[in-house]
This record gives C-alpha cells, sequence and structure tokens, in this order.
C-alpha cells in the first residue's frame, strides 16, 4: 500500500504540469480542462453563462445557485472544502458545454434531494417542472453504481446501466449532468480511500468514459480516462508523464516550425486558419504504448505525440487545405480519412492526413471548421435542441439514433445481462461504416459480419440470409466488415429461419448482440418443443460432465424460471449456457456471512466452514473429491475431525451412523481443490500436450497425469487438476472437448482415476 501511495503522490504532481502543458501547446484558454486547481465562485459559473444566454436567464441560475447555497449550509465534502463547491464546477462544465439554462440550474440542485432532505416537490414548485425532473432523473442516477464483482454484482451493474441509458433515451441532459457530476468528483478523488478510489476509477474507465465517446464528448472523455488511468496504475502514469516532459522541447520547437511553415503559404494563397497542436494524452499514449510493446517497439517509434489541428471557416476551405498540405510535404498512403463526407455514428466530423513532416517525421494533420471542431469538442451536447435562442438541430434524432435502437432492444432482451453485453460490444467499441447497394451508410460495431448487417436492415432478411456479397464478390458469412465496403445480402424466397451454428461463438457468424438476440427470439418461437429435447440433453451432458446431481425444478429455479420446461428451453436456445450453469451452482452453495448461532470454525487448506461442533479440523474426501459448488456434508471422523464428502458420495450415502453426519458449507478463501478427470480420445501424436496446453493456459495445475490405451485406437487420459470451483472446472473441461480428437470429458471419482495404469505423458 505505501508503494502504491507512493506512486499515486508523484502521479498526482505530474498531472497539474501535464494540463498546462496541454493548454500552452494546443492553446487553450477556456476549456472543460479548466478547474483543476481552486475553488471557484458563482460569478466565475455567472459569467460564462452571460456568455450565451439572456440576462433573465442567469436569474434563474442566480435563483438556483442561492437555492443550493442555503440547502449546503455548513456541509463539507471528503476533502475538507465547503460542499457547494461541487454543484458549482458541475455547473461551470456545463456552461462551458453552453447547456441550457435548465440543465446548469439543475447542476446546482442536484445533490439537495439526496444529501439535504429537501422532496423534489419543492423544487418543483420553486424552479418548475422541467428542472424537477432533472434533479430527479440525476438522484436516481447517483444512486446507481455500475461497479461489481461476483455474479449477482454483476446482474445488478446490468440492470443499473439499462436504467441509465433508458434515462438517457427520456432526456439526455441528465446524463450530461451525471457526466460533469463525474468529471469533478475525479478531480477531487484523492480525499477519498485508495480503495474507493479504485472502485470509482475503474467505473470511470470502463462505462463513463465510453459513453462520453459515443456521445462525441471527446473533451470530457479524455480527462474521464486520464484522471482514471491515474489512479488505477499510477506508476505507468507517472513514468509516461516523466517521458513527456522530457521531450517537451523538441516537440514544441518542431511543431512551432510547422505552423510557421503553414501559416506561411495559407498566407500566401489567402486562406484564413486557425492553427495549434493537439497532444496526445496520457491514457491514449499508454494504449498505443502496449500495442507497440507486443510488435516490439519502444516509446521512441511513437511519432505522434503532437499532430496539428487546422480550423477554417467552410467545407471548401477544409479540402483546399488537404491540398496546400499535400504539396507542401508527401502524404503517407492509406493514411488518409474523410469524416466529413463520412461522418462517425456520434457526430465527429474532419479530415485527418498524416504527412512526411521536415524530414522523415510522420506528423498527423486535422483539418475541420470551427463548427466541426465544436462538435469533436462537445459531442451531442453541442446540437442540444433545447439550447435557448438557437433553431432546433434537425439532425439531433439522427445523432442519437443508436440510443433510440437501444432502448429498442432493450425491452426485447430477456435479461439485464444480455442488455450489457448489447452495451459493450454494440455500443462501446469502434465502428465500421459500410454501404447497402443502394448507398445507404450503416454504421456496425468493428468485427461485424454480413449475418450481423442482415439483421441491422431487417430481421426477416437476417432470417432469410443464405449468402453475401461484397464489393461485388461472394465472401463467407463469418467474414469481418471493413470501412466502406458495398454490403449485398442474398436471400431466400422460402424462409427456412436461421442456423444453430450462427450462435456458436467459435465459429464468428455473428458479432453483435442485437442479431445474437434475434436469432435466439427465433429459436424460442420456432423450435420450443426442439429446445426442450436439446436443452434436456446440453444439461444432462453439463451436469454428468461435472458430477453433480440436483434437482431439475431446484436448478431451474435458481435461473428464475417457474417450470422446468422453460428452463431447459432456455438452454436448448442458448439463453442460458453450461458456464452460466456452473456459476450458479457454485453461488448456491453461498451462505450468509453473519450466522451468529453457529460456533467459529478452523479455516484449513479446505476451506470449509462446520456448523454447531464447535472448532474442528476439516478435510477433503479423497472418495468423492469435493470442489466449491458441490452440495457438500460432513462426517465426524474419530482423530482426524471432519471429513468432508459430496452430499451424493457413495459412502455417506451408505452411512450408518448417521448422527455423525454435520452440516458444512464452503468458506470465502481463495484455495484450489484436486479434482479427478477423465478425457475419451482418438489416439494420436500430440495429444497429451494439447490436452496439458489448454489446462496451463485456464492457468490450472495438474498434479498427476496417468494414461489408457485401448484396442479400437481410443484413449483415456486421466488428469488430477487443481482448481477453483465449478465455474472454473466447466470452463476446462468445455476446452478440453473442443480440442482435436477429444471424443468426452468428465469428472470422475478418486478411485476411478487409481484404477488407470499410469504411463509416461
Amino acid at each position: 500500500m505505501a508503494e502504491h501511495c507512493k506512486a499515486y503522490a508523484s502521479a498526482s504532481e505530474c498531472i497539474t504540469e501535464y494540463y498546462v502543458y496541454t493548454a500552452s501547446i494546443v492553446g487553450y484558454t477556456d476549456k472543460v480542462s479548466q478547474g483543476c486547481g481552486a475553488a471557484m465562485d458563482i460569478t466565475k459559473l455567472r459569467d460564462k453563462a452571460r456568455e450565451y444566454l439572456p440576462p433573465e436567464k442567469i436569474t434563474v441560475i442566480d435563483d438556483a445557485y442561492r437555492f443550493a447555497e442555503e440547502a449546503h449550509r455548513g456541509q463539507v465534502r471528503a476533502s475538507g472544502g465547503p460542499f457547494l463547491e461541487h454543484p458549482l464546477e458541475t455547473a461551470y462544465i456545463l456552461a462551458v458545454l453552453q447547456m441550457d439554462t435548465s440543465s446548469v440550474a439543475a447542476a446546482l440542485l442536484h445533490d439537495i434531494p439526496e444529501d439535504c432532505g429537501v422532496p423534489i416537490a419543492t423544487i418543483e414548485s420553486k424552479f418548475g417542472p422541467e428542472i424537477a425532473r432533472l434533479v430527479d432523473g440525476t438522484t436516481k442516477l447517483s444512486r446507481v453504481s455500475l461497479t461489481a464483482s461476483g455474479a449477482p454484482a454483476s446482474e445488478r451493474q446490468a440492470e443499473n446501466l439499462r436504467k441509465m441509458l433508458v434515462a438517457m433515451a427520456q432526456d439526455l441532459r441528465v446524463v450530461f449532468i451525471k457526466l460533469a457530476d463525474r468529471l469533478h468528483n475525479m478531480r477531487t478523488l484523492d480525499a477519498l480511500p485508495s480503495e474507493r478510489q479504485l472502485k470509482i476509477a475503474r467505473e470511470t474507465l470502463e462505462i463513463y468514459a465510453p459513453l462520453a465517446h459515443r456521445l462525441g464528448m471527446w473533451e470530457l472523455k479524455w480527462q474521464l480516462e486520464d484522471h482514471a488511468f491515474r489512479y488505477i496504475d499510477p506508476e505507468k502514469y507517472r513514468r509516461i508523464s516523466r517521458l513527456l516532459a522530457t521531450r517537451r522541447t523538441q516537440r514544441e520547437e518542431f511543431i512551432a516550425r510547422v505552423i510557421e511553415i503553414l501559416k506561411t503559404e495559407f498566407d500566401r494563397v489567402g486562406l484564413k486558419a486557425e492553427i495549434s497542436g493537439r497532444p496526445k494524452h496520457i491514457y491514449s499514449i499508454y494504449q498505443k504504448m502496449e500495442r507497440y510493446a507486443a510488435q516490439g517497439k519502444h516509446f521512441d517509434d511513437i511519432h505522434d505525440l503532437l499532430a496539428l489541428r487546422v480550423l477554417v471557416d467552410s467545407i471548401p476551405e477544409c479540402y483546399s487545405a488537404v491540398g496546400i498540405i499535400h504539396s507542401l510535404w508527401h502524404p503517407l498512403p492509406e493514411a488518409f480519412d474523410d469524416y466529413i463526407a463520412n461522418p462517425k455514428p456520434n457526430g465527429y466530423q474532419s479530415l485527418h492526413t498524416t504527412v512526411m513532416c521536415l524530414g522523415t517525421t510522420p506528423l498527423e494533420i486535422q483539418i475541420r471548421t470551427r463548427e466541426m471542431h465544436r462538435v469533436s469538442e462537445y459531442g451531442v451536447a453541442a446540437h442540444w435542441r433545447y439550447k435557448e435562442g438557437v433553431k432546433a438541430d434537425i439532425h439531433f434524432e439522427e445523432k442519437i439514433a443508436w440510443l433510440r435502437q437501444l432502448v429498442e432492444w432493450q425491452r426485447e432482451m430477456s435479461g439485464a445481462e444480455e442488455f450489457l453485453e448489447s452495451v459493450k460490444t454494440d455500443i462501446f467499441i469502434d465502428q465500421v461504416f459500410v454501404y447497402t447497394p443502394k448507398g445507404e451508410i450503416k454504421d456496425l460495431p468493428k468485427g461485424a459480419t454480413p449475418l450481423d448487417f442482415a439483421y441491422r436492415v431487417h430481421t426477416e432478411l437476417g432470417h432469410r440470409c443464405i449468402g453475401a456479397k461484397v464489393n461485388g464478390k461472394l465472401v463467407s458469412l463469418n467474414y469481418h466488415l471493413k470501412n466502406g465496403d458495398i454490403v449485398d445480402i442474398v436471400s431466400s424466397k422460402n424462409a427456412k429461419g436461421p442456423s444453430r451454428d450462427w450462435l456458436n461463438p467459435q465459429l464468428g457468424f455473428v458479432n453483435t448482440s442485437h442479431a445474437r438476440a434475434k436469432i435466439k427470439q427465433w429459436f424460442t418461437k420456432q423450435e420450443h418443443t426442439v429446445n426442450v429435447e436439446g436443452g434436456r440433453q446440453i444439461l444432462e451432458k453439463e451436469l454428468k460432465r461435472l458430477g453433480v446431481n440436483i434437482e431439475r425444478q431446484a436448478l431451474a429455479a435458481l435461473f428464475g424460471y417457474d417450470n422446468v420446461e422453460d428452463f431447459l428451453a432456455g438452454i436448448g436456445d442458448g439463453t442460458v449456457t453450461t458456464h452460466q450453469i456452473a456459476i450458479k451452482l457454485a453461488a448456491a452453495q453461498e451462505k450468509p456471512k453473519d450466522i451468529v448461532e453457529h460456533a467459529p470454525t478452523k479455516q484449513t487448506g479446505s476451506v470449509v466452514r462446520v456448523f454447531g461442533v464447535g472448532n474442528m479440523a476439516t478435510h477433503l474426501a479423497l472418495c468423492c473429491n469435493p470442489v466449491p459448488g458441490d452440495a457438500v456434508i460432513g462426517y465426524i471422523t474419530r482423530n482426524r475431525g471432519v471429513t468432508v464428502h459430496r452430499k451424493d458420495c457413495y459412502n455417506i450415502v451408505h452411512e450408518d451412523e448417521r448422527e455423525r453426519l454435520v452440516p458444512v458449507e464452503w468458506g470465502e478463501a481463495d484455495t484450489v481443490y484436486p479434482v479427478s478427470v477423465r478425457a475419451e480420445a482418438w489416439d494420436r501424436v500430440g495429444l497429451v500436450r494439447d490436452i496439458t496446453a489448454v489446462v496451463a493456459d485456464m492457468k490450472v495445475n495438474i498434479t498427476a497425469v496417468s494414461l489408457t490405451n485401448h484396442d479400437d485406437h481410443t484413449i483415456s487420459t486421466f488428469l488430477t487438476l487443481e482448481t477453483k470451483g465449478l465455474a472454473q472446472l466447466s470452463l476446462l473441461l468445455k476446452r478440453i472437448e473442443s480440442i482435436n480428437g477429444v471424443i468426452s470429458v468428465t469428472r470422475i471419482g478418486e478411485e476411478a482415476a487409481k484404477k488407470a495404469t499410469p504411463k509416461s505423458a
């Protein structure tokens, strides 16, 4: 912990210098990045709001400030400063974004219901229903925690994210306020304990920064990323900061020379342009360093730590500027992107080109209009339709079409976790832009296939798809689409429906949650009976493979199903996976931590808690080798304490002295358990090598291996593995079974393993 704090302290010293450096290079005089220093007062907020709001609107902001000042009087933050500093800074960030009066006022008031006990009705009576609704929505989002651990918490995370994104669709301003609130909290995170810092930082990096990116709010995105990275890995943050500082002078001189050359040439042809440096930010540099390290490259190989940005007045001038730049320096092949003609889904527009500048130094240059620059900085907020005195943006709905689509998907998806997967795979990752044969642009997640495209166009087109042409050539249905591809789906007139293979992730036919959900729905509606039978076979195979015996009704109840048939159908159509079954079986054995009526137990290597018999040692039975997730029971021995068996163990079922059986449960320590496994396979060279490689890749230890050859050219491989429980065991067995030549893999008892004839592996 001391080392962590030391690294963090050094990183904290670096960040202020880096922001000053950034401002000096880019020429910021009034960015969202300001506000990192001393607490502000209402004067600064009022002055900023006056830049774009009429005087009568400033009165509303003043009233909200006075109301917040009275409500928060006497309250202090964890840092020791006045609590009012936080809503003021949040409101100021929104004022820099030039958000409407209601948003700024709601930001000033957003903590009052939660921290001051003032009801929403009071706020509504004083400020009207619109501001009250924004305060109420922000207050509800403030209660949402998106970071969690473990299966139940993961479900809560998914459900909370669903609520948050649905709230976005109802009124996007709620999320603008939340992002501004989170940004200021990240700036002052050092006042919290280190455990809370890490939790909030991870949540910011996983959810809020990608959300800002998807909304096109780059100015907020990079700050959220840098602040989060500073707490998640302070050592690497400090290292990158120092690397940047050591070469600051050289980079400044290089950029100054390039800017002077460009200004001279632009002046010569009469092109008015604003030219500035654009430094890469610490987290983006870290990501590039990680990619370079994988390629055996070094920090010295990163040439685009700084880039240029050129701002002009019109779109024709953007293309004129590119022509002038290419006449001065040689452009790199395939390093030109036209996001003006083909904007990104979040509304971003710009021309990107990379040239060999002043010798052999690659330099990226971005060219855009000033309005495009505002959109790139503030995203959807730059087009906000509620802004006073500004005509509504007719393209606003197009810019958030993905959000409306998301709300539609969440109504169709059966579970919160499925919705979370959809958000992270279909929304929060890079996009590719492809065309229909009629020239319509469709944006899809990177890695999308023709089947994903077909389902995005229309569900029935996906169901009838039998092939695809990309740029006029037939391609496989698991082909990864690229930017600019023209996709033509070949469909059948007789709708046979999708293939079950399309749901196999290893085959890669569909890579978006949207397409996967549509395919699952088809099987649910069309093949219920088949799904039930298929699910029954899958379940029986999985339980046999894991060596688990459990009532089917009880297992269905763990997944929220009222009857076994629906549960089996869910397995058959892919809604419930075998890995989820293993996780639920393990979680079902967890009990409440505080059970005061039972005596404390002694935890040994077996990590088992014994009820009602005092502080006794425990040992795992070798006859059945229980692992966490198994239903277990204890047997009081005469001189070795309690031996823990599976409840369906032969020795327990046939035990005569039932009074020596005691209830036990798994504890919480992180340890491993021996499990015996038998793999049946066709004999071939390299089989055992492939099996052990899969086991090693899962970071599972092998303590024993033996082989038995059979006359039919098959071989039985017996392994003793040290696993952490049923969830890991299920995944491991599944991966072993996917090895070429493996027929089946099952968990066996210790006695069966001993019968194997040891041979050299």
